[in-house]
């Protein structure tokens, strides 16, 4: 592949020459592919029981696997059932360092398309509150869709600016992930568009975004909490110095040291001034581990407040206001449709209605493309309810269900929108692949109408 001649002599310079041209055999070698099981919908060892790949582990992540290149997960049924998420195997280690828990209030501050927010979601169980954001509109539509496919529910999704975030949410986050937009020269083996676009995002236009992010994202971090700060590229200015610099700023930030396991490799100080501390970020070199470039780095804000979010509501309730027969039309529909509750706090958008697991944060001035858990809406006195109500369910959670085997005609026909010619009782019935849940249909006496989301049926 053609690499910019700047970039190459960039990296001779920083690299030193026997270890540069290890580093430039590495765009020879072949890339590495991987998924990341979701515990929310499945066990790993469960799905590995099941898996139709033949998959190996990712050393540095719980649940990350590398698969082999000309499989195609990404058209199996299994992915649309939300049972793992495909993604490089070094962007996983974010998200893994992060470690977060349930009850926490977390946020991913660019957030899209969604991987590192699903992966955080796995760690925090449905409890406290994640805010996912990006700031880029159209990307937030990805963002929305992976968060219902995988089936999460405690997630807020926003796209807005870190500045006007840091105005509603001053101290509010035990814990904040800044995978920050970057010069992407980690990516170029992965993907030449981004070896192609270098020139229009070299790292002088990205730290500046960077310092910016790092600025409100202190603002919105606890006393006690902890920040990780990583990006897909090698240029220090966007990595060790980025993070020396956020230090110098910020004086309340001590650097934890992230293992280094499986040939991921030491942080650079001598690419900071020599800061000693910057050993204990690390560096994902394609030359030496099974990935693509990556730098991460952990910093705890000093103080001691620490994690005050709980899971509060462990039963249904209902936010002040609403209409009496609103409550009346949903408690039919889940008595009518449902073998379990609907725990957590349910409020209402328009005709829309939400649950979280918390109550409603302060979302005054934001741009909102989610509310938490969208369970369906409200039309001509009953209740319709939404697709990722079904997808964060369990098959056992449904009364009325068809089951259908990966490798069968009619899951194919399903994931296509077609209608199924099959007999049952009337009403909302889940379609499950091996026991998971695809999505809703409605029986109608002799046939199943199809009620698969349109924008997500399969073409082929």
């Amino acid at each position: 592949m053609k690499l910019p001649q700047e970039f190459l002599n960039k990296m001779k310079n920083l690299l030193g020459e026997e270890e540069y041209e290890n580093f430039l055999e590495s765009y020879s070698s072949a890339r590495y592919y991987g998924l990341r099981v979701n515990t929310l919908k499945t066990g790993t060892k469960e799905f590995l029981d099941i898996s139709p790949f033949d998959l190996q582990p990712v050393p540095w992540t719980r649940d990350g696997f590398y698969y082999p290149e000309g499989e195609s997960p990404g058209r199996h049924p299994y992915y649309h059932a939300g049972l793992y998420y495909i993604q490089e195997p070094s962007a996983m280690l974010p998200g893994e360092v992060l470690g977060a828990k349930p009850g926490e209030n977390v946020l991913d501050i660019c957030a899209a398309p969604g991987g590192k927010t699903v992966q955080i979601a796995a760690g925090m169980k449905g409890k406290g509150l994640l805010v996912s954001n990006d700031i880029n509109s159209d990307r937030v539509k990805a963002l929305v869709k992976n968060i219902e496919l995988c089936g999460v529910r405690n997630a807020i999704v926003t796209n807005e600016s870190p500045e006007k975030l840091s105005r509603n949410f001053n101290g509010f986050f035990d814990r904040i992930l800044v995978d920050a937009p970057c010069s992407g020269e980690g990516m170029f083996r992965k993907d030449e568009d981004a070896a192609r676009s270098w020139e229009n995002f070299k790292c002088e236009r990205c730290s500046s975004m960077q310092q910016e992010i790092l600025s409100y994202v202190d603002k919105m971090l606890k006393p006690g909490g902890i920040l990780v700060y990583s990006t897909c590229t090698f240029a220090p200015e966007e990595d060790e110095k980025m993070i020396a610099s956020f230090i110098n700023q910020n004086g309340h930030y001590n650097i934890a040291k992230i293992p280094r396991i499986a040939g991921i490799d030491r942080g650079r100080p001598e690419w900071a001034d020599g800061n000693i501390g910057l050993e204990g970020t690390v560096r994902l070199w394609p030359h030496k581990l099974k990935g693509e470039g990556h730098f991460v780095a952990m910093l705890y804000k000093e103080g001691t407040e620490g994690c005050q979010a709980v899971d509060k509501y462990s039963q249904m309730q209902w936010a002040e206001g609403i209409p009496p027969q609103y409550k009346e039309v949903f408690n039919r529909f889940v008595g009518d449709n449902l073998n379990t509750e609907i725990k957590g706090y349910l409020y209402i958008k328009g005709n829309n209605l939400y649950c979280l697991p918390v109550e409603m944060p302060d979302l005054n001035g934001l741009k909102v493309a989610k509310f938490g858990w969208y369970l369906g809406e409200f039309n001509n006195g009953r209740f319709e309810p939404s697709h990722s109500l079904i997808t964060s369910l369990d098959k056992n959670d449904i009364k009325r269900t068809v089951d259908f085997n990966s490798g069968s005609r009619e899951v194919l026909a399903y994931l296509k929108g077609e209608t199924l010619i099959i007999e049952g009782e009337k009403g909302y019935t889940g379609i499950c692949v091996d026991g998971y849940t695809l999505g809703w249909a409605k029986q109608t006496g002799d046939m199943l109408k199809n009620l698969y989301p349109k924008g997500w049926r399969k073409m082929s």
